[in-house]
Protein backbone atom coordinates (compact mmCIF):
# COMPACT_ATOMS: atom_id res chain seq x y z
CA UNK A 1 0.00 0.00 0.00
CA UNK A 2 3.11 2.79 0.58
CA UNK A 3 4.42 1.67 -2.66
CA UNK A 4 1.23 2.56 -4.28
CA UNK A 5 1.23 6.01 -2.47
CA UNK A 6 4.68 6.79 -3.61
CA UNK A 7 4.09 5.58 -7.00
CA UNK A 8 0.64 8.16 -7.54
CA UNK A 9 2.21 10.59 -5.94
CA UNK A 10 5.28 10.56 -8.21
CA UNK A 11 3.08 10.45 -10.99
CA UNK A 12 0.75 13.73 -9.79
CA UNK A 13 4.14 15.92 -9.11
CA UNK A 14 5.71 14.25 -12.71
CA UNK A 15 2.35 14.88 -14.39
CA UNK A 16 2.36 18.37 -12.63
CA UNK A 17 5.91 19.61 -13.70
CA UNK A 18 5.13 18.82 -17.31
CA UNK A 19 1.69 20.71 -17.00
CA UNK A 20 4.05 23.53 -15.98
CA UNK A 21 6.23 23.47 -18.59
CA UNK A 22 4.54 22.65 -21.50
CA UNK A 23 3.82 25.51 -24.25
CA UNK A 24 0.77 23.96 -25.78
CA UNK A 25 -2.51 24.65 -23.63
CA UNK A 26 -4.57 20.91 -24.15
CA UNK A 27 -1.33 19.18 -23.40
CA UNK A 28 -1.01 21.03 -20.54
CA UNK A 29 -4.91 20.54 -19.98
CA UNK A 30 -3.75 16.48 -20.53
CA UNK A 31 -1.17 16.87 -17.88
CA UNK A 32 -3.40 18.38 -15.38
CA UNK A 33 -5.94 15.69 -15.68
CA UNK A 34 -3.32 12.93 -15.36
CA UNK A 35 -2.36 15.38 -12.12
CA UNK A 36 -5.76 15.07 -10.56
CA UNK A 37 -5.87 11.63 -11.23
CA UNK A 38 -2.82 10.83 -9.25
CA UNK A 39 -4.21 12.80 -6.34
CA UNK A 40 -7.08 11.09 -5.96
CA UNK A 41 -5.22 7.38 -6.27
CA UNK A 42 -3.13 8.84 -3.27
CA UNK A 43 -6.77 10.01 -1.36
CA UNK A 44 -8.06 5.90 -2.14
CA UNK A 45 -4.71 4.86 -0.56
CA UNK A 46 -5.01 7.35 2.63
CA UNK A 47 -8.12 5.77 3.41
CA UNK A 48 -10.60 8.20 2.03
CA UNK A 49 -12.77 6.63 -1.05
CA UNK A 50 -15.64 9.14 -1.07
CA UNK A 51 -12.55 11.89 -1.49
CA UNK A 52 -10.70 10.43 -4.33
CA UNK A 53 -13.93 9.61 -6.28
CA UNK A 54 -14.66 13.13 -5.70
CA UNK A 55 -11.56 14.30 -6.94
CA UNK A 56 -12.00 12.49 -10.21
CA UNK A 57 -15.49 13.24 -10.91
CA UNK A 58 -15.72 16.49 -9.95
CA UNK A 59 -11.75 18.09 -10.65
CA UNK A 60 -10.57 15.72 -13.25
CA UNK A 61 -14.08 15.50 -15.18
CA UNK A 62 -16.46 18.64 -14.45
CA UNK A 63 -13.83 21.49 -14.28
CA UNK A 64 -11.52 20.07 -16.60
CA UNK A 65 -14.77 19.91 -19.00
CA UNK A 66 -15.14 23.56 -18.34
CA UNK A 67 -11.56 24.10 -19.23
CA UNK A 68 -11.51 22.44 -22.13
CA UNK A 69 -14.94 24.49 -22.96
CA UNK A 70 -13.24 28.04 -22.05
CA UNK A 71 -10.27 27.00 -24.59
CA UNK A 72 -12.68 25.93 -27.55
CA UNK A 73 -14.70 29.51 -26.58
CA UNK A 74 -10.96 31.05 -27.17
CA UNK A 75 -11.29 29.87 -30.68
CA UNK A 76 -8.26 31.47 -32.31
CA UNK A 77 -8.81 31.15 -36.03
CA UNK A 78 -7.97 28.88 -39.14
CA UNK A 79 -4.09 28.96 -38.00
CA UNK A 80 -5.17 27.36 -34.76
CA UNK A 81 -6.92 24.31 -36.19
CA UNK A 82 -4.36 23.89 -38.58
CA UNK A 83 -1.76 23.69 -35.36
CA UNK A 84 -4.04 21.43 -33.59
CA UNK A 85 -4.42 18.74 -36.69
CA UNK A 86 -0.67 18.48 -35.95
CA UNK A 87 -1.37 17.76 -32.19
CA UNK A 88 -2.76 14.70 -33.26
CA UNK A 89 0.45 12.85 -34.03
CA UNK A 90 1.09 9.62 -32.31
CA UNK A 91 3.67 10.99 -30.11
CA UNK A 92 2.14 13.71 -28.26
CA UNK A 93 0.10 11.45 -26.32
CA UNK A 94 2.66 8.68 -25.25
CA UNK A 95 3.42 11.06 -21.71
CA UNK A 96 -0.16 11.26 -20.57
CA UNK A 97 -1.27 7.59 -21.53
CA UNK A 98 2.35 5.97 -19.85
CA UNK A 99 1.15 7.71 -16.56
CA UNK A 100 -2.50 7.39 -17.03
CA UNK A 101 -1.51 3.26 -17.63
CA UNK A 102 0.50 3.30 -14.56
CA UNK A 103 -2.40 4.82 -11.96
CA UNK A 104 -4.82 2.41 -13.55
CA UNK A 105 -2.42 -0.60 -12.71
CA UNK A 106 -2.29 0.73 -9.38
CA UNK A 107 -6.19 1.37 -9.08
CA UNK A 108 -6.77 -2.33 -10.40
CA UNK A 109 -4.42 -3.13 -7.92
CA UNK A 110 -5.98 -1.50 -5.10
CA UNK A 111 -9.61 -2.11 -6.06
CA UNK A 112 -8.28 -5.92 -5.73
CA UNK A 113 -6.82 -5.38 -1.90
CA UNK A 114 -9.50 -5.73 0.93
CA UNK A 115 -6.97 -3.12 2.83
CA UNK A 116 -8.61 0.34 4.57
CA UNK A 117 -5.32 2.07 3.58
CA UNK A 118 -2.42 3.75 5.27
CA UNK A 119 -4.98 6.33 6.86
CA UNK A 120 -6.98 5.95 10.44
CA UNK A 121 -10.27 5.05 8.91
CA UNK A 122 -12.71 5.74 5.93
CA UNK A 123 -14.16 9.38 5.52
CA UNK A 124 -17.56 9.23 4.50
CA UNK A 125 -20.01 11.74 2.75
CA UNK A 126 -21.75 13.28 6.11
CA UNK A 127 -17.83 14.05 7.13
CA UNK A 128 -17.10 15.65 4.28
CA UNK A 129 -20.36 17.52 3.82
CA UNK A 130 -20.04 18.20 7.51
CA UNK A 131 -16.61 20.04 6.62
CA UNK A 132 -17.43 22.13 3.33
CA UNK A 133 -20.71 23.44 4.75
CA UNK A 134 -19.40 23.54 8.34
CA UNK A 135 -16.13 25.57 8.98
CA UNK A 136 -14.78 25.41 5.55
CA UNK A 137 -18.20 27.14 3.95
CA UNK A 138 -16.59 30.80 2.80
CA UNK A 139 -13.23 28.99 1.67
CA UNK A 140 -16.12 27.23 -0.88
CA UNK A 141 -18.02 29.94 -1.71
CA UNK A 142 -14.61 32.06 -2.38
CA UNK A 143 -13.77 29.08 -4.68
CA UNK A 144 -16.94 29.02 -6.81
CA UNK A 145 -16.44 32.92 -7.10
CA UNK A 146 -13.19 32.55 -8.21
CA UNK A 147 -14.20 30.59 -10.46
CA UNK A 148 -17.00 32.43 -11.47
CA UNK A 149 -14.38 35.74 -12.03
CA UNK A 150 -12.68 33.15 -14.30
CA UNK A 151 -15.09 32.03 -16.68
CA UNK A 152 -16.62 35.83 -17.13
CA UNK A 153 -13.11 37.01 -17.82
CA UNK A 154 -12.36 33.99 -20.61
CA UNK A 155 -15.50 35.04 -21.84
CA UNK A 156 -14.74 38.55 -22.13
CA UNK A 157 -11.06 37.82 -23.46
CA UNK A 158 -12.52 35.71 -26.29
CA UNK A 159 -15.60 37.64 -27.40
CA UNK A 160 -14.90 39.12 -30.47
CA UNK A 161 -17.26 41.66 -32.81
CA UNK A 162 -18.43 39.92 -35.39
CA UNK A 163 -20.49 41.80 -38.84
CA UNK A 164 -23.20 40.05 -39.64
CA UNK A 165 -24.34 39.54 -43.16
CA UNK A 166 -27.43 41.16 -44.83
CA UNK A 167 -29.52 38.95 -46.45
CA UNK A 168 -29.35 38.52 -49.93
CA UNK A 169 -32.13 37.79 -51.78
CA UNK A 170 -31.69 37.00 -55.36
CA UNK A 171 -32.24 33.66 -57.14
CA UNK A 172 -29.45 32.07 -55.28
CA UNK A 173 -31.69 31.85 -52.21
CA UNK A 174 -34.79 30.49 -50.79
CA UNK A 175 -36.83 33.37 -50.85
CA UNK A 176 -35.56 34.66 -53.93
CA UNK A 177 -36.20 31.03 -55.51
CA UNK A 178 -39.96 31.50 -54.37
CA UNK A 179 -40.33 34.88 -55.70
CA UNK A 180 -38.82 33.67 -59.13
CA UNK A 181 -41.42 30.61 -59.16
CA UNK A 182 -44.55 33.11 -57.94
CA UNK A 183 -45.34 31.81 -54.39
CA UNK A 184 -45.63 34.90 -52.27
CA UNK A 185 -46.15 33.21 -49.25
CA UNK A 186 -42.85 31.50 -49.37
CA UNK A 187 -41.36 35.10 -50.48
CA UNK A 188 -42.44 36.82 -47.30
CA UNK A 189 -45.21 38.68 -49.28
CA UNK A 190 -46.92 38.33 -45.67
CA UNK A 191 -44.74 39.74 -43.84
CA UNK A 192 -44.92 43.71 -42.97
CA UNK A 193 -41.88 45.74 -44.77
CA UNK A 194 -38.53 45.75 -43.72
CA UNK A 195 -38.56 42.49 -41.60
CA UNK A 196 -35.77 39.51 -42.33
Amino acid sequence: MELTFYISGGVAVVSTLLMLTRLNVVHSLLYLIVSLLGVAVVFYTLGAPFVAALEAIVYAGAIMVLFLFVVMMLNLGKHTAEVEKQWMTPGIWTGPVILAGILIVEAAYLAGSATEGLGTGAVGPKQVGMALFGPYIIGVELASMLLLAGLVGANHLGFRETKTQEIQRDADTYEGRAVASGNLVLAGADRPAGTP
